[in-house]
């Protein structure tokens, strides 16, 4: 592996954490899926290396937010830019919570669209051969046995899902909706376990009063920063956000950033106004953890997650990393 030269000043310490050379990329908006029992097709940003074949996908869910357009398909760029550029086809849907679509109480499943947003990763796993047709630049080019998901804040708990986390509904049903195409994940601020430290505006939603890991076996980054409190949600701080390693079974790891809030330093857009953390050199170690587990979780023979581990224990004021 080795530090690319391309890199940004901004990034700091970071550029330690080794990676490999990025190449071009291009990303193609919107794609459409025609979805008759949505209520709007479902859309989407697909990014991807300009060349290459059998490539790992990642699919990404967006969290919500008051922004108007990064709880979309237009979010996320410090993110999903870097992992096309190194080697991942990522896809973004707009998940129905998107402010972008102005959707109001009357619509079912608002104001948290759960199930909806479950439903979108699955519908795109299932339909990718339509979505390589109506995207050319990625046709044939796919790796559809590679597939993880990640996701941001309540991006997070959708990916969650996906990945074996459960919840008992309002009606008493045992909600697991664990996809076996999906093996390996990466939740970045996301949210944790249910019970009575939920605030009362969380915990009137049974997706996140009855939430639990339990049965989440598949390999998983979990991504917390220590001063994310979101108390918002829950009064047990930042603690919260770790509890889908802490309550899981392995295997799995816990990255632990320094000073990091929610926004874990911007990873939700370039220079986006909500970021009350701004720090690229903690974005930079974001992109590179995550981008190696991935590797590493659907690349067993690949080492690079052991590298970055490695490389990490130098570098303490940037992150901790732990495992089991």
């Amino acid at each position: 592996m080795v530090t690319p030269s391309t890199d940004s000043v901004l990034i700091g310490e970071a550029h330690k954490l080794p990676v490999g050379e990025p190449t071009a990329s291009i990303s193609v908006s919107p794609v459409m899926l025609p979805t008759p029992d949505r209520t709007v097709d479902l859309q989407m940003r697909i990014s991807a290396p300009a060349v290459g074949r059998d490539l790992p996908i990642i699919l990404y869910s967006h969290g919500g937010g008051t922004t108007n357009y990064l709880s979309s398909m237009r979010g996320a760029s410090p993110l999903v830019d870097f992992w096309a550029a190194h080697g991942f086809v990522v896809i973004q849907p707009t998940h129905l919570t998107s402010n972008e679509l102005g959707l109001g109480p009357s619509t079912p499943g608002f104001p948290l669209f759960w199930r909806s947003r479950v439903e979108d990763l699955t519908q795109i796993l299932d339909r990718l051969g339509e979505i390589e047709d109506a995207v050319p630049q990625i046709a044939g080019r796919l790796d559809s046995g590679r597939v993880a998901a990640a996701g941001h804040s309540f991006g997070g708990q959708t990916a969650s899902m996906l990945l074996g986390a459960d919840f008992t509904d309002d009606d008493g049903a045992e909600i697991n909706l664990r996809d076996s195409r999906i093996k390996a994940g990466v939740l970045l601020a996301t949210t944790g376990a249910g019970g009575e430290h939920l605030t009362a505006a969380a915990a009137q939603f049974a997706c996140l009063r009855t939430a639990g890991f339990a049965a989440m076996a598949t390999p998983t980054l979990v991504i917390v920063g220590d001063e994310d409190t979101t108390a918002e949600l829950s009064s047990r701080g930042a603690e919260y956000h770790a509890d889908p390693y802490l309550l899981s079974p392995g295997p799995k790891s816990l990255l632990s950033l320094p000073g990091g809030e929610h926004m874990l330093g911007g990873v939700t857009g370039y220079d986006a106004a909500d970021t009350t953390d701004e720090n690229p050199e903690r974005v930079a170690v974001i992109q590179r953890t995550s981008w190696a587990y991935l590797r590493s979780a659907l690349y067993p023979e690949d080492r690079v997650w052991s590298a970055v581990c490695e490389a990490l224990k130098e570098l303490a004021a940037l992150g901790s990393v732990e495992s089991k």
